[in-house]
């Protein structure tokens, strides 16, 4: 039977007990942002995670499986504590989350060296990708730069011979920034770094005005992006074409509706990929949530789904044998195709997704062409793998 714990977890730490963790039940903690602007991005890697779990009918390699809900609250040293509560007194051998690049950062430390396991359902930071790689960290969504390299490659193809850039200034943004510039021809015209979490982009969008850029870039998940795009509309802005990565996604499309139809990204995900298994995870979460899942939900569903295949193959004695199952171990992924890097990031393809209305009402992203197969990331290469 599945047990789903909420709590808020107490701060503190007690002694380690990573091998005993890997016992029955096994304890998997999911430490997502689940309050403030951002929550509902937490909330679909959340329920993505639980909704795996219902389909495991409550076990993972056979074994019954807990798992421990917490929030990371978006902040980096409550996370870092939460996640040493999750492993060292709560036991948890695998911790899914982070949301957030620089809560990434704060709780790789206690995770790994507590003993347990980090898989990422969406932070994917480039300082974990080079020689900071980790075998003890596996990123099952993307590296940063890998969507925006695509959409730099897009706006080359579309004749965007000038554009703006706009994101959060964290690591993240810096890296999705970094990675539409790796590939774009073009001039970038400006970079307009924001405050995480900000919601006021008049100062912004007047510069923007001035400018007059062929295209827009953009990468401001969650609220950011909701409210960045109603600005945008607004400012009577849509005449020049906005990209983004993780602005228009299905977090964020309930609230933009109409404003942003049309509007293009990149993926290696979309509710409508032709991939085995896609349709019917998607059918099952718009059934048990009410709303199409966004790539965060897509992305935790699969870990879970690659850990249930790892502790089938290896069991949970060697936690060695273990970690290599992680690496290889083939299982049911939404993506049609998954394999990992020598970095533990994923290789994979990715498409040019549109914004559409689907045929029930709802807005979603729609994968529209292949752009890239088995695209590896561009640190791999440094990451001296074990």
């Amino acid at each position: 039977m599945m047990k789903s714990t909420m709590t808020a977890l107490a701060l503190g730490a007690t002694a380690l007990a990573p091998l005993s963790a890997l016992a029955e039940p096994v304890k998997v903690g999911v430490l997502m942002t689940l309050s403030g602007p951002p929550a509902v991005l937490g909330e679909h890697a959340r329920d993505g995670a639980l909704l795996a779990l219902k389909t495991l009918g409550g076990t993972l390699g056979g074994q019954e499986a807990e798992f421990i809900i917490a929030d990371a609250e978006g902040k980096p040293d409550i996370a870092a504590q939460k996640a040493r509560r999750l492993v060292e007194s709560d036991g948890a051998a695998f911790v899914i989350g982070p949301i957030f690049s620089n809560v990434m950062a704060a709780i790789a430390g206690p995770v790994t060296e507590g003993g347990a396991f980090l898989m990422s359902p969406n932070a994917g930071p480039s300082v974990f990708a080079g020689e900071g790689c980790n075998p003890d960290i596996f990123v099952v969504s993307y590296q940063n730069d890998q969507p925006d390299q695509v959409m730099g490659e897009y706006a080359n193809s579309a004749g965007y011979g000038s554009v703006v850039l706009i994101a959060p200034n964290y690591q993240a943004g810096m890296d999705h920034l970094g990675g539409f510039k790796r590939t774009y021809e073009g001039t970038v015209t400006t970079e307009l770094l924001t405050q995480l979490g900000q919601l006021d982009y008049s100062a912004e969008l007047a510069q923007i005005a001035a400018f007059q850029p062929d295209a827009v870039y953009a990468f401001l998940p969650g609220g950011m992006g909701v409210n960045f795009v109603k600005q945008y509309a607004q400012a009577g802005l849509s005449g020049i074409p906005m990209m983004s990565s993780f602005t228009t996604d299905e977090t964020t499309l309930p609230a933009m509706q109409d404003a942003a139809l049309g509007m293009f990204s990149s993926g290696s995900w979309a509710p409508d990929l032709d991939a085995p298994g896609n349709a019917e995870f998607v059918e099952a979460f718009v059934a048990e949530y009410g709303r199409v899942p966004a790539s965060y939900a897509a992305y935790a569903y699969d870990a879970v789904m690659l850990m249930d295949a790892a502790i089938a193959e290896a069991g949970t004695e060697d936690r060695d044998a273990l970690r290599d199952a992680l690496k290889t171990v083939d299982f049911p992924t939404v993506r049609g195709k998954f394999a990992f890097g020598q970095n533990q990031f994923p290789v994979q393809d990715f498409y040019l997704t549109e914004v559409v209305q689907r045929e029930d009402g709802a807005y979603a992203t729609s994968a529209k062409e292949l752009v890239v197969a088995d695209y590896v990331d561009a640190y791999a290469g440094a990451c001296a793998a074990e």
